[in-house]
């Protein structure tokens, strides 16, 4: 994979190879959201307000998303006993390694993960309990001509034969899927989405995905649609067509364009809310947590921080499901983690 190491490499295969949005999308959808924030602030504010609890803690069901390195060859036993060190005794039960990209054709060559089964024997003995998964995906033809294109069969057919690939040769926990950018009531992902269940289930392998936020305001994501070609957001009522088709879902609740940390904190702690009333009890629903600090139009890391993350997350919890058990926080990166967020997951969560 090229160019990873860095944030921009992550994000550039995960989120448009360079370029997918041009500035004027993301300026217009940063416009979008922001017209909406200020409609809606005094209410964002007042979901950041309170006190969440003591019993709003991890439930040990949280996740990582890990970079291509730890697959690739480039990290050594040495760099896996230091990790192992750190993640000891936190909540962290599932590792989401980057093992892809997926080509547009929906395979996957082994030679992109040569190290797959070193990392997933090296975790197994190091952290019992604790669960490898694939990171795989793609970026969507769903807004240019460039992509996978989920509408195909075939393709659709050589993504579950690639996932038999990759849970056959490197013996993973499961695999995490993160396809993008996916509009609101896609019909053929859910497709893809029971298909991949079928394989999953019967090998005891979970099935997870990453998911878009939920509209913050009712029909926002099709007003976003129509200005600028790209949306963002899922209706609630996609949203649990998909969870209730896998084990596990993580929203990816961060490149919100929040200005300030208590409208994020708020906004985090609203779409807590709207997931969990349509994520099934026995469904893991997990928060993303912003590890990374690159200023954008949609990110600002001022406002932007784990500390308002978790503190939103714990409040959605308290005021929606309190005592659900199938909850947790995803942190999303670890090669671009700044020194403070780790200490303050385990201070705000642990």
């Amino acid at each position: 994979m090229t160019g990873e190491g860095t944030l921009a490499g992550i994000r550039t295969w995960w989120h448009g190879r360079g370029g997918r949005w041009t500035r004027r999308a993301l300026l217009t959808t940063a416009l979008t959201l922001s017209l909406a924030v200020a409609a809606a602030g005094v209410g964002l504010r007042a979901q950041y307000a309170g006190v969440p609890g003591a019993d709003t803690r991890t439930r040990d069901r949280d996740a990582y998303w890990l970079g291509h390195a730890w697959v690739d060859g480039r990290k050594s036993e040495r760099d896996l006993d230091a990790f192992a060190a750190k993640v000891r005794g936190s909540g962290i039960k599932d590792l989401f390694v980057h093992t892809g990209p997926l080509n547009h054709d929906g395979t996957l060559p082994t030679t992109r993960y040569p190290r797959a089964r070193w990392l997933v024997d090296g975790v197994h003995r190091r952290l019992p309990g604790v669960r490898v998964q694939a990171w795989l995906g793609d970026e969507l033809a769903s807004e240019g001509p460039v992509g996978l294109r989920l509408e195909d069969a075939a393709t659709r057919a050589a993504v579950v034969a690639t996932t038999r690939q990759v849970l056959d040769t490197a013996h993973v926990d499961g695999v995490h899927f993160d396809l993008e950018p996916l509009p609101s009531g896609d019909r053929d992902y859910l497709a893809l989405l029971d298909s991949l269940r079928a394989l999953t289930r019967p090998r005891g392998a979970l099935l997870s995905v990453a998911a878009h936020q939920i509209d913050p305001l009712p029909a926002l994501h099709a007003a976003a649609e129509g200005l600028t070609g790209h949306g963002k957001w899922w209706s609630q009522a996609y949203f649990g067509q998909v969870a209730r088709r896998v084990d596990q879902i993580a929203v990816m609740s961060y490149d919100t364009a929040m200005p300030l940390q208590s409208l994020y904190g708020g906004y985090v702690a609203r779409q807590t809310a709207l997931a969990l009333q349509v994520t099934p009890k026995d469904t893991d629903l997990l928060m993303g947590l912003p590890f990374y600090d690159d200023e954008s139009a949609t990110h600002h890391g001022s406002a932007e921080t784990v500390e308002a993350a978790v503190r939103g997350a714990r409040l959605g919890l308290a005021r929606t499901d309190r005592h659900r058990q199938h909850f947790g926080v995803a942190l999303y990166v670890d090669f671009a983690e700044r020194g403070e967020d780790w200490g303050a997951y385990r201070r705000g969560w642990s």
